[in-house]
């Protein structure tokens, strides 16, 4: 049995939650975020605490997205109320970042500028060479930083790229003479 999924969700003030059929809506100040409940997963609210059971504990599918229900709400609820945010750090010779509205515009050492489109609900803010990401969903924060350091990966030589604050690159040793 999924001991996450067995902990309650203490709601903040100011976050409300709405349990649908096949789906949970936290609302907060910052917005709203939707998750999937899926089939034999059910969810209740009692004074600002929302509880994730499991009809049938036997079925192996079904007990393996009781604890993904709790933490996918629980992450929602955190997003709504604090949000989310990685940031990145760009290392390298003439490496930069430019915000311009929800465009990011990166210099990485190629011929061309990269840009960077940004999706709706998440922001850049760049300050001399660290990015960082911010929104209110896990998954798509997560993501965006992703994509954005797959254009220029830490090298282990030099260790220029693009990689995640507080990341360590293993480094390798150069050729020989």
């Amino acid at each position: 049995m999924s001991r996450i999924g067995k902990q309650p969700i203490t709601l903040p003030k100011g976050v409300e939650a709405t349990i649908a059929a096949d789906s949970i809506t936290v609302k907060g100040s910052k917005g709203s975020l939707k998750s999937p409940l899926f089939a034999g997963i059910t969810a209740s609210e009692d004074n600002g605490v929302v509880t994730i059971a499991c009809a049938n504990m036997g079925d192996k599918k079904t007990k393996s997205f009781f604890g993904l229900v709790r933490a996918l709400v629980a992450s929602n609820v955190i997003g709504v109320t604090a949000g989310f945010e990685k940031k990145l750090e760009l290392r390298g010779v003439g490496y930069r970042a430019q915000a311009q509205g929800s465009n990011l515009n990166l210099s990485l050492g190629f011929s061309h500028p990269v840009v960077y489109n940004l999706p709706a609900g998440i922001t850049a803010v760049v300050e001399q060479s660290i990015i960082t990401v911010a929104g209110i969903d896990k998954q798509q924060v997560g993501q965006v930083a992703a994509e954005i350091r797959a254009y220029r990966p830490p090298e282990p030589y030099k260790g220029k790229g693009v990689r995640y604050v507080g990341e360590h690159v293993a480094m390798k040793e150069g050729k020989k003479a």
